[in-house]
């Protein structure tokens, strides 16, 4: 059936938001001719639904579909065009560019968006992508030297790869992030001894990064507390990096986290104040000069000016999702009422969708996107006019009465958007804070009414700062308070999408204004959530997955009921390390809380994530060859069994343990060695555990055997000795090691082993996180198989399966490594 014209062309938001999302699976790009194409089949729809009145709103639909689409892919076609060349990859290329963005400061140095001018290298041009993210490791001359700006142009040395990222299920794209930023290549500055010195061409101007940073470091200089300096620098100019790792935990457990960066009620205030503010100067101008009024009446230029101050704000405070929706829809509703008409929500809330995705379609990835967008339209739907908050007409209220019913207002949706988002939140991390309800109650209006207002004043009054300062410390003590509580954050394994998607609808009709009958029917959809748990192996059967945490080792395995997690990944730098980043998030979202860690041995790359995990399950069994408490040791002679499978160590012995927990030997050689196994299938971990070692091992026991083998120290040529492969005769080698590490491994020497042996063998910087089960031994499930996306890292040098699950007579090669920051 026909309809209006306005009702066909806002049929085009929906297909739009549908385009953008078909086109973000894809695994493949299309040429860019396809994508044009595309383009102009929606521009030629578009034409007819204007002109021909038969034509209803499921053509405009599919017009929006094939433009969102069309658009989308055409954008990302002229980005990957750019990609670095991967002969450049490890090389010393010499850039001359700006600091685009405000850079990020962390204890081993500087992090920055380089926009390069001119690359060359040994004096000839080179080609590179316009944005880099470079490291610059601050040490000798350089840890002294002045900070690199935004807005300022250098002349570096560096050394980049394409870029790449950990692949875990459930877990961050780091790929994704870069794409979406337009970064298309990383990298570290060269400032080593024999490296050409960094030079500053041109100082800082008055840009917008520039300002940015400087109001950072004033923070910085003024607040002497560096926990509530963080937190004001992230609300002043949304610099999220500031804030301390544990405080964003604090954050999360108390379900306040959206509070410290630019949310839309901030831009929302911003705005009404400024709108308030200039509408008073307005007034003030017409006295002496009435035509004022005639030329740009008062509500155009309140409305106008308010709309494009809060602009300016959500841009110095970096553009954020939610900046940019609260932004747009302001732009439209003061639009309207400045045309004299009034829009429902329904197409306001979608219109302002479309937008973002139209300068950012990657966004519809961001689990900010979806908190936003559904929060606010759960809001408009509950109470599209705000009949809550407000007398109706002609009733005489107090002041009292007015409070009452703000805070009401206030509380009812803090419930509603609590329920409602429950469901959403257990999908996007697993995680849902049960104080969070409480918590906001006192955060929301602290934060929006009293520790913003004073940030943002701070700028012209710094000495605002300091009470800025008290009031987050006081906030701080508040949060600290109720996340103390046993129940304060409850962990959830992460659903499947229908199911969640089932749920998060039932999680809406609960708070929809519908009759009990109905809202019922959400509990039904709610329940199967929280009760849902995902599947284990059978009894006697047990699954391995090596995680993908880099140049590390973290794995994990699974029973019908149990769970072990051997190592715990490497550490990062000085605040960061695999347990918190990767391990940690990755177990709960599976649902695992390990009855067991075995940590092989002291060394960084494989206990540097002990501490994060320790602390999230402190109930768990610890064994590793370095402690001196004997009941936590693993020595050889310890057995268990679980569901049917047998778990053994069998290095090292006790006569090579002191009585202070050290060893008598290096400490790989001291590495604890475990073997799995249910008499038809076997596992093997060994740590880092050198030729010497295994080779006794393998003739003390030259009746064992194992399927799977962990490659004994990431395939350092140390290892995986001839002698210990052609005892276990293992079918699959699972490789745990960083992208271009600097130690190259895998040796291509223990390479050349395995493809004598006819072995497989699957590597984590191109597999990603790899699963391995005992009852279908032979396929390996690659995650970054099963996930691929057209922006994650491609070509020859990953030689990825293309398939989900890897087949065994597959294998895949190293590419040519790189050496590691001086």
């Amino acid at each position: 059936m026909a309809v209006s014209l306005a009702g066909r062309l806002l049929a085009l938001w929906p297909g739009w938001v549908l385009g953008v999302a078909l086109q973000l699976q894809q695994a493949v790009l299309w040429p860019a001719g396809a994508y044009a194409a595309l383009l102009a089949a929606a521009l030629v729809q578009l034409a007819l639904c204007l002109v021909s009145r038969r034509l209803g709103w499921v053509t405009v639909l599919l017009a929006g579909a094939l433009a969102g689409g069309g658009f989308t892919g055409w954008r990302a076609a002229q980005f990957a065009n750019q990609a670095l060349d991967p002969a450049l990859q490890g090389l010393d290329v010499e850039v001359s560019g700006q600091v685009a963005e405000l850079p990020q400061r962390s204890a081993d140095g500087w992090r920055f968006v380089f926009e390069v001018d001119q690359a060359q290298r040994l004096g000839q041009a080179v080609p590179l992508p316009q944005r880099l993210q470079l490291g610059w490791y601050l040490r000798g001359a350089a840890a002294d030297g002045p900070p690199p700006r935004a807005g300022e142009r250098w002349r570096l040395t560096v050394r980049l790869r394409s870029p790449h990222g950990a692949s875990n299920p459930h877990g961050f794209d780091r790929e994704r992030w870069l794409w979406e930023n337009g970064i298309g290549a990383t990298g570290y500055v060269r400032n080593g001894p024999r490296d050409p010195a960094p030079q500053r061409l041109e100082p800082a101007g008055w840009g917008l990064e520039a300002a940015r940073q400087a109001v950072s470091e004033r923070i910085r200089e003024r607040v002497a507390d560096p926990r509530s300096a963080g937190v004001l620098a992230a609300l002043v100019v949304g610099d999220q990096s500031a804030i301390d790792s544990s405080d964003w935990a604090l954050f999360r457990t108390t379900g306040v986290a959206h509070l410290m960066s630019i949310s839309g009620l901030h831009v929302t205030l911003f705005a009404w104040l400024a709108t308030r503010l200039i509408g008073a100067l307005w007034r003030r101008l017409a006295r002496p000069w009435p035509r004022l009024l005639l030329a740009v009446p008062l509500p155009v230029a309140a409305g106008l000016g308010g709309v494009l101050l809060a602009t300016l704000y959500a841009l110095f405070s970096g553009w954020g999702v939610p900046s940019q929706r609260t932004v747009l829809m302001l732009g439209l509703v003061v639009g309207l009422r400045l045309l004299g008409r009034q829009w429902p929500w329904p197409p306001l809330w979608g219109l302002a969708m479309a937008a973002v995705l139209a300068l950012d379609p990657w966004a519809l990835l961001q689990p900010g996107f979806w908190l936003s967008f559904v929060a606010v339209g759960i809001l408009f739907a509950t109470d599209p006019a705000g009949r809550e908050a407000r007398p109706a007409a002609g009733e005489a209220v107090s002041r009292g009465q007015r409070l009452a019913r703000a805070a009401w207002g206030q509380w009812r949706e803090q419930v509603v958007v609590t329920v409602a988002l429950a469901p959403l939140s257990l999908l996007l991390f697993g995680q849902l804070s049960v104080v969070g309800l409480v918590a906001n109650l006192l955060a929301i209006p602290w934060v929006t009414l009293l520790v913003t207002p004073l940030a943002l004043l701070g700028v012209a009054l710094p000495l605002l700062w300091d009470a800025a300062a008290l009031a987050v410390q006081a906030l701080n003590g508040w949060l600290a308070w109720l996340a103390q509580w046993g129940w304060a954050a409850v962990f959830s394994p992460i659903p499947p999408l229908p199911l969640a998607a089932l749920a998060a609808l039932g999680g809406v009709l609960l708070v929809l204004r519908l009759p009990w009958t109905l809202r019922s029917a959400g509990l039904l959809l709610v329940w199967p959530v929280f009760a849902w748990l995902p599947a284990r192996p059978a009894v006697g059967e047990f699954e391995v997955m090596a995680i993908d945490v880099g140049q590390g080792s973290a794995v994990l395995l699974r029973t019908a009921q149990h769970s072990l997690l051997y190592d715990a990944g490497p550490r990062y730098g000085t605040e960061s390390d695999a347990g918190q980043r990767v391990v940690v998030p990755l177990l709960r979202a599976l649902g695992e809380a390990p009855d067991t860690v075995v940590i092989s041995h002291r060394d960084s790359d494989h206990a540097g994530g002990a501490d994060a995990v320790r602390a999230a399950w402190p109930q768990a069994r610890w064994l590793s060859s370095f402690d001196a408490d004997p009941a936590r040791r693993c020595a050889a002679g310890q057995s268990w069994t679980w569901d049917g499978v047998r778990f053994e160590v069998l290095h090292p012995t006790p006569d090579l343990i002191r009585p202070d927990g050290s060893g008598v030997l290096p400490s790989n050689a001291m590495s604890c060695v475990l073997r799995v196994d249910n008499g038809r299938r076997g596992v093997w971990l060994s740590g880092d555990l050198d030729a010497e070692r295994e080779t006794r091992l393998a003739l003390a026991r030259p009746d064992l055997r194992a399927d799977v083998l962990l490659a004994p120290h990431h395939g350092s040529a140390s290892s995986s000795s001839p002698v210990l492969l052609n005892t276990l005769r293992p079918s699959v080698v699972l490789i745990q090691s960083g992208y271009r590490n600097r130690f190259h491994h895998p040796a291509p020497v223990v390479l050349q082993r395995y493809r004598e042996r006819s072995l497989t063998w699957v590597n984590t910087p191109q597999c990603g996180a790899a699963t391995w089960r005992s009852e279908v031994p032979e396929t390996v499930r690659c995650e970054r198989a099963a996930d691929r996306r057209y922006w994650h890292h491609r070509g020859a040098d990953l030689g990825v399966p293309g398939d989900a699950e890897a087949d065994v007579g597959a294998t895949s090669e190293q590419p040519a490594s790189e050496p590691a920051p001086e």
